[in-house]
C-alpha cells in the first residue's frame, strides 16, 4: 500500500483554519488507519484556535485540532493480528494519548500523567502530534477500542470526554447511595454527573450560573438537582468578601433537595469542580462534608486564594484530575448496556456540522452559550462521515495489509502546562479571571 493523501483542517494563526492536502504513508505494523467519523470539539481546541495557544502553551507550527473522535478502519498494519484484533471496517473510538509505555507511571497503569506523553492536538510536545480533524490518520491499534455494533460513531466520539468523568469518579471513589455536587453545568459538568449516576449516587446538584443549563442538565436526567447561582451585587473585592460569598452558596447546597420541601440534602462527599473559577473551588471546600472529597477537573484561573484550614481540619481531600487512564472499555460497555436508569449521553450534542469546511462556523458556535435561536450550545460535533468514507475503504473485501513502515516516535519538549484539555471552563462569573 503506497502512501495516500488526505485532507486536514490545518490552524496556522489564532482563527486561522485551512483545509489542506497532506501526505499519509501506510500504517506501521502496530497501526491501523481510521476513516474519522465523528469528532467532538473541546474547550482546549476552542482555546488553540482562538488564541493559537492554550494557556501558556504556545502552537509552533501548523497544528490539526480535534481528539474526541470515533471512526472506521479502513487498512491494518501488518502486526496488527491475532483474536479480538481489530479488522477493516471495524468501528473504534480514537484514544489519543501516546504515552511512552516504558515509565513508572505507565508501569503503574496511570499512563495519563507520563511524562513522555504526546497527545493528539495539543501543543505541548513538539513536533505536535496532529490532531483528528482530517480524512484519514494512522494510530497505534492498542489504542483504538472497538465500538459494539449498538453503539453509534456519534457516542463512539463522546467516549473520550466521558472517560475525562470516569477517572474522576474513580478516583473520588464515590460510593452507591452517597449525595454528590457538580459545579458547572457545561459539557464536562453533564458528563460528571453521569458518571456520578453510573456510579449509584443517591442524588446529584448541579449548580451554574446560568439557569437554563442548570434546567437542560436535570430535564434530561443528568442531575436531581438543579441550583442556579447567584451573582453578587457587588463583586467581591477582599479575601472576606470573596469566603462569605463561597460559604454562602455551599449553604445554599446544603439546604437543597431532591424534592419540595422534601429534607435537606446537607454536605456532599464528593464534589465534582468542573470550572477552574476561584469562587467554585472556595465553594467546593465549604460544601463537601469532613472526609469527602473535591475532584479538581476544570483548568481555569492558575493561581488562587482558597480557604486551606476549611479542608485541612476537616480532612476534605483536594484531588486533581487530568485526563484518564483505562476507562474506555468501562465506558464503551456502559453505552452498550443502554442502562435505562441513565440520561441519553447523545443529548450532550445540541449542534451537528457537516464536513471539513464547516469547522471555523462550528468553532465560533462552540463559543457561545446560545445560539441564534436562543437554543443552548453544550457540545459541538462535526460530522465527516460521508466525505470521509467515500474513498477510504479498499475495493476488496479482505483486510488491506500493509508492510511495516518505521515507526513514527516523536521526541517531545516538556513545557509546564496550564491546560484545558478535554476539561474546559465551564462557568464564569462576572469578578473571575478567565483564562488565556
Amino acid at each position: 500500500m503506497s502512501a495516500s493523501e488526505v485532507r486536514a483542517s490545518v490552524l496556522h494563526g489564532a482563527r486561522d483554519l485551512r483545509v489542506e492536502q497532506r501526505p499519509l504513508p501506510p500504517p506501521a505494523a502496530d497501526e491501523v488507519q481510521v476513516a474519522v467519523q465523528a469528532t467532538g470539539l473541546c474547550g482546549s481546541d476552542l482555546h488553540y484556535f482562538s488564541h493559537y495557544r492554550n494557556g501558556d502553551i504556545l502552537v509552533r507550527e501548523p497544528l490539526t485540532l480535534g481528539h474526541e473522535s470515533a471512526g472506521i478502519v479502513t487498512a491494518v498494519g501488518s502486526g496488527v493480528g491475532g483474536p479480538g484484533a481489530l479488522s477493516v471496517g471495524d468501528r473504534v473510538a480514537l484514544e489519543v494519548g501516546l504515552p511512552c509505555e516504558a515509565c513508572e507511571l505507565c508501569r503503574q497503569g496511570r499512563y495519563n500523567i507520563c511524562r513522555g506523553m504526546s497527545f493528539r492536538s495539543s501543543a505541548k510536545a513538539f513536533p505536535h502530534a496532529q490532531g483528528t480533524l482530517q480524512d484519514r490518520i494512522n494510530h497505534p491499534a492498542r489504542w483504538c477500542h472497538k465500538l459494539p455494533s449498538n453503539v453509534t460513531l456519534e457516542q463512539g466520539a463522546l467516549v473520550e470526554p466521558l472517560a475525562v468523568a470516569f477517572h474522576a469518579r474513580d478516583r473520588a471513589a464515590l460510593a452507591p447511595g452517597a449525595p454528590g455536587l457538580v459545579l458547572g453545568a457545561g459539557a464536562v459538568g453533564l458528563l460528571c454527573a453521569f458518571a456520578s449516576k453510573a456510579a449509584g449516587a443517591r442524588a446529584v446538584v448541579i449548580a451554574d450560573i446560568q439557569a437554563d443549563r442548570v434546567q437542560y442538565a436535570v430535564d434530561h436526567g443528568f442531575a436531581d438537582v438543579p441550583l442556579t447561582v447567584p451573582l453578587p451585587a457587588r463583586r467581591p473585592e477582599t479575601v472576606d468578601d470573596k469566603l462569605a460569598y463561597a460559604r454562602d452558596l455551599a449553604e445554599r447546597v446544603k439546604a437543597s433537595s431532591v424534592r419540595d420541601g422534601g429534607e435537606p440534602l446537607g454536605e456532599v462527599s464528593v464534589t465534582f469542580e468542573c470550572t477552574g473559577v476561584e469562587s467554585c473551588m472556595q465553594t467546593a471546600i465549604y460544601a463537601t462534608q469532613p472526609g469527602g472529597k473535591v475532584m479538581i477537573i476544570g483548568m481555569g484561573t492558575p493561581v488562587q486564594t482558597l480557604p486551606i484550614s476549611a479542608a485541612s481540619l476537616r480532612e476534605v481531600d483536594l484531588v486533581g484530575v487530568f485526563r484518564y487512564a483505562n476507562n474506555y472499555p468501562e465506558v464503551i460497555n456502559l453505552l452498550a448496556s443502554k442502562d435505562e436508569s441513565l440520561p441519553d449521553v447523545g443529548k450532550l450534542i445540541t449542534h451537528r456540522y457537516k464536513g471539513l469546511g464547516s469547522i471555523p462556523g462550528a468553532f465560533d458556535m462552540a463559543a457561545k452559550v446560545q445560539d441564534d435561536k436562543g437554543n443552548l450550545v453544550l457540545k459541538v460535533l462535526v460530522d465527516m462521515s460521508e466525505e470521509n468514507l467515500a474513498h477510504s475503504l479498499p475495493s476488496s473485501d479482505h483486510d488491506t495489509i500493509c508492510e511495516p513502515v518505521a515507526s513514527r516516535h516523536v521526541e517531545v519538549e516538556m513545557t509546564r502546562e496550564v491546560q484545558v484539555c478535554n476539561q474546559g471552563s465551564e462557568i464564569i462569573p462576572l469578578y473571575a479571571t478567565k483564562p488565556d
